[in-house]
């Protein structure tokens, strides 16, 4: 079969690979309908995570069931069903906690196991033409039948419970106001979020117009370009004051504003990994509370400064004490959120498809990856189609 296999920094191609098979009774295999491409698999594709070439990339994955192992008992052939991001066994402590994105058993000496992504377990990814779910009974979000809402569904692997995500670790509570920075997929989602549950006001900072203009027309939110000045004074100048809830949808390659935009490309060169919390710590009000699902990791071959390197961040945490602010972090439990979330779709509540911009066949993986680390204008959430 075709998949999206990766071969060195800033290269991917589609290959032929061997087909998925059952390994364990409780696997199930799946047709791939859609998967996505994430800003996280353009970690491995730059080179900044220590991703080996020949992995097969792919974590936000759907499509319809083709075969099941002999100890699956909810799911049967023909099902239509997403995946979370996460690999989870279902019945570690985690697990049982609801923290599947940190289970203990399917990735040992690493509490998390995902698709297609470097360090989190044996786990092929799923841009290809089929895919091995295990722990299917466990991991499988069954849908409706048939194609409808198919864009929406696949977004239920990741980016719209990340999303809202953001706003769970934040603590979001209806009328309160939110500034969330980034306004990628993830933080578009964010907003939506923010929408859905009853956000007053929501501010989103970022310097790609589109984008802008996308969460501003579809979330209600009042867009600020980092661009035009020091985001936090134009949210306080905006607001009256720092705002109840801040959102971090951005993560460890976040571009600095003092520096030199030169041109409108993005600019790795302009990278402060520390700079989207601090901003944070400064748009919050005292006793507020931040929520960071964006991507920080513990080494960073990429990263601009030896202590960056590390995973060490230059956080101003005097001042978050001084303010009294909580914070939350780390991936999203996906399961916590898609079974709902789907519901809200089937029934209208949401439709988070507004955030896709391009749906292409497998074949164009190489130039959707080349278009999406560039930052290029309208391209915001790439779904493939093998």
């Amino acid at each position: 079969m075709e998949a999206v296999v990766y071969q060195g920094e800033n290269d991917v191609a589609v290959e032929e690979v061997d087909e998925p098979e059952i390994e364990h009774p409780n696997d199930v295999v799946i047709d791939i309908t859609t998967t996505c491409i994430c800003g996280s698999d353009l970690h491995m594709y730059e080179g900044r995570t220590a991703a080996e070439p020949g992995i097969v990339f792919g974590h936000e994955n759907m499509g319809v069931v083709e075969q099941v192992g002999d100890a699956v008992s909810t799911i049967e052939e023909g099902d239509r069903i997403v995946l979370p991001f996460n690999v989870a066994c279902g019945f570690c402590q985690n697990c049982e906690g609801g923290y599947t994105g940190f289970c203990t058993n399917v990735n040992p000496g690493f509490a998390g196991g995902a698709y297609g992504y470097v360090a989190m377990g044996p786990y092929k990814g799923g841009q290809a033409e089929k895919l091995r779910v295990p722990y299917a009974d466990f991991n499988a979000l069954k849908l409706p039948e048939g194609n409808e809402h198919e864009d929406s569904f696949s977004l239920l692997a990741d980016i719209f419970p990340t999303g809202w995500h953001g706003t769970r670790l934040a603590n979001l509570q209806p009328g309160e106001s939110i500034a969330i920075y980034g306004a990628g997929p993830v933080g578009m989602m964010a907003a939506y979020s923010a929408k859905l549950q009853g956000a007053s006001e929501i501010y989103s900072v970022d310097r790609v117009p589109s984008r802008l203009d996308m969460v501003e027309e579809n979330c209600d939110a009042i867009p600020i370009n980092f661009e035009d000045g020091d985001p936090v004074e134009q949210i306080k100048d905006a607001h009256g004051g720092g705002v109840d809830k801040g959102v971090d949808a951005v993560g460890y390659q976040a571009i600095d504003p003092e520096t030199d935009p030169g041109s409108d490309a993005y600019d790795p060169a302009r990278e402060n990994p520390a700079v989207v919390l601090n901003q944070l710590i400064q748009t919050v009000r005292p006793t507020g509370e931040l929520g960071i699902p964006g991507l920080y990791v513990p080494s960073d071959p990429g990263a601009p400064d030896e202590m960056a390197a590390q995973g060490r961040l230059g956080i101003d945490f005097g001042k978050l004490f001084e303010k009294g602010q909580r914070l939350g972090t780390g991936q999203c439990n996906v399961k916590q959120y898609n079974r709902r979330l789907r519901d809200m779709i089937i029934e209208g509540r949401a439709d988070p498809s507004f955030v896709v911009s391009h749906r292409v066949g497998l074949d164009e993986a190489p130039d959707m990856y080349e278009a999406f680390d560039n930052r290029e204008e309208g391209v915001t959430k790439v779904l493939l189609e093998p």
